[in-house]
């Protein structure tokens, strides 16, 4: 069954910013060389910061022929999440006496479980008319999951994908290598082959409102300056900026998906290799997370945090009320309810 939801006028989400707890991680996991699931923090890498931030000279180009990629054609779905869950059940319990006194326990508290980038997407949502999207809900003992499927139009864009287009996409997989190493105190290997299997990935919880969520996603370091809470830091690469209008779409369209992507999460700090045409990055600037919607301000009509909060809210709250039927057999994704995006 397909179910629409129709994106409203940005006006019906221009409120106040609603209450959003801040995300507290509740667990992680690994995903090795091979993509296999590991229930520690083996590949955790630490931000390597650098002697000097505007004279460096990265060639993200190196090794792209001996990239090890992962397959693309093989569904990920939930289920690394899922095995985390089941892992840590735990964690989500309260517990309560049966009718002999026994200790036992009920659902997972939890409203919603799904992956970073899809809220992401939803967040995204008001202020970007270039992207359709499509999510599976699954109702099961309390908790809706959700899960992102490929629309048609995304389906074409990566079969069409040049051999340039997918070099790029290799930059910034690239660039981390630079910037981060496997200890503390290590230092970037740059000669090994970058691996897009492997990921270490944080799982949180957090409340937007009256909606309970716990979410995965993948992060790119941690910074070994922190101190107490661990610290994830976010890398991102960007083409050298040139002219005026080139200011204005990367304030427009990217800084919304790196603001959004970063603050879900909890992440302060991007790390961003500035590089040109030949895939060079010769400068890094650190951001501050919280101050990237002020750095959209002078903008005609400029993304609202607010915003897109309200509507994140809303949608949540949407799928509360169409997504009823709470049944075991119906756990299957084959099964469930799919809503997609119509915007007005």
């Amino acid at each position: 069954m397909i179910k629409t939801f129709c994106c409203m006028s940005r006006d019906d989400f221009d409120k106040p910013f609603p209450y959003f707890r801040k995300p507290v991680e509740n667990g992680y996991f690994s995903k090795d060389r091979a993509g296999t699931f590991l229930h520690d923090k083996s590949l955790l890498r630490f931000y390597y910061v650098p002697n000097n931030y505007e004279n460096v000279c990265f060639d993200l180009k190196r090794g792209y022929r001996n990239l090890i990629k992962k397959d693309e054609t093989k569904k990920e779905y939930l289920d690394d999440l899922l095995r985390w869950v089941m892992l840590n059940y735990k964690k989500f319990q309260l517990e309560v006496e049966n009718d002999v006194g026994k200790t036992q326990f009920t659902s997972l508290h939890t409203d919603f479980i799904c992956w970073r980038g899809l809220l992401t997407k939803l967040l995204c949502t008001p202020f970007e008319n270039r992207d359709d999207w499509c999510i599976a809900v699954c109702l099961f003992n309390g908790t809706y999951y959700l899960c992102e499927f490929d629309t048609e139009k995304k389906e074409r864009e990566k079969r069409s994908m040049s051999d340039r287009q997918d070099e790029m996409c290799y930059w910034g997989w690239k660039f981390e290598q630079y910037v981060t190493a496997d200890k503390p105190d290590g230092k970037p290997n740059t000669s090994q082959p970058v691996n897009n299997n492997e990921a270490f990935c944080t799982v949180v919880r957090t409340r937007l409102t009256s909606h309970s969520l716990v979410f995965g996603g993948e992060v790119d370091a941690v910074d070994p300056r922190s101190a107490g809470v661990r610290q994830y830091v976010e890398m991102k690469t960007t083409r050298e900026i040139d002219t005026h209008r080139q200011m204005e779409n990367f304030k427009r369209f990217k800084l919304i998906k790196w603001w959004a992507q970063s603050f879900l999460v909890g992440i302060t700090k991007i790390v961003c290799g500035y590089r040109d045409d030949d895939g060079v990055v010769h400068r890094i600037e650190e951001m501050d997370v919280p101050k990237l919607p002020d750095m959209a301000k002078n903008l005609r009509d400029p993304w609202n945090p607010a915003i897109c909060f309200n509507f994140l809210d809303q949608f949540l709250q949407f799928i509360k009320n169409i997504v009823k039927v709470d049944d075991p057999q119906l756990f299957a994704f084959q099964d469930c309810l799919f809503v997609s995006l119509v915007s007005t």
